[in-house]
């Protein structure tokens, strides 16, 4: 069974200049088994209700700016999977979480980029799931449950955000050796919480991690991360590092 993946996809430029994170996203890829399909939650694909990509041949959505003209040349032309969207949608609603599809979402940067390392060669099908991040934790946690049976059919299921989130502080003159205390705190408790499987702490981690609100002024970035164990078990650490001072490039396994 595979398990579901947590990958924090920092930058866009990570697909240019994988740094650390590339060779780590590369070999977890080599050492799963390969995916018939992935389901993908990603920060980058906020909404008021949950919504399922349903096109055929999304497209790559640039879905930022001022970065190099090399950046936005970069396609990534997975193939959608009308069925496996429709599929999604049932799980969901067979849990209580109504879903509708979407059959004109392109490909987000948080899909694209960290996918683009794993799978480069763009020919597993995707189907992404919207996050309804003002619902908090709680949903992504069901909605990572009611798509869990999928892992035992093949189906990768990965949450793509950031462990930390902060783009105002951020040190755009920081050695990968260095890290801001408080950055550094908050992924330490967060980790010591999720080998420790304290889901009280975890889901009210606003009032209870340090440096919360700082490291996620919103916290579209962290709730990926909570479909993930939704949808898996055990804790398991890929990669950890930190980027630019402050933001946290780690990646978790939930097996």
């Amino acid at each position: 069974m595979l398990p579901s993946l947590f990958i924090s996809h920092g930058s866009p430029m990570l697909a240019l200049q994988p740094g650390a994170s590339g060779p780590a996203l590369k070999n977890l890829a080599a050492q799963l088994p390969r995916p018939k399909a992935i389901v993908m939650v990603s920060a980058h694909w906020e909404s008021r209700e949950l919504l399922v990509s349903s096109h055929p041949q999304p497209q790559t959505w640039h879905d930022f700016g001022g970065f190099p003209a090399a950046l936005f040349a970069v396609q990534y032309p997975a193939p959608g999977e009308p069925q496996l969207a429709q599929r999604v949608a049932n799980l969901l609603g067979n849990a209580g979480l109504e879903a509708h599809l979407d059959p004109q979402r392109p490909f987000d940067h948080g899909m694209w980029v960290p996918l683009s390392l794993m799978y480069p060669q763009a020919d597993i099908p995707v189907v992404q799931v919207s996050l309804p991040s003002r619902m908090g934790p709680q949903l992504q946690l069901q909605v990572g449950k009611a798509l869990s049976e999928l892992r035992a059919d093949g189906i990768l299921l990965i949450g793509s955000g950031s462990i930390t989130h902060n783009l105002g502080e951020l040190d755009w003159q920081a050695g990968p050796e260095s890290v801001e205390p408080w950055a550094l705190a908050f992924r330490d408790w967060m980790i010591e919480k999720l080998a420790a499987d304290d889901m009280p702490a975890l889901k009210d981690y606003r009032q209870q991690a340090p440096f919360a609100v700082r490291n996620h002024p919103s916290d579209e970035h962290l709730l990926p991360l909570y479909f993930a164990r939704g949808a898996g078990g055990q804790f398991g650490i890929v990669h950890q590092g930190f980027t630019l001072g402050a933001l946290g490039m780690d990646i978790y396994r939930f097996d």
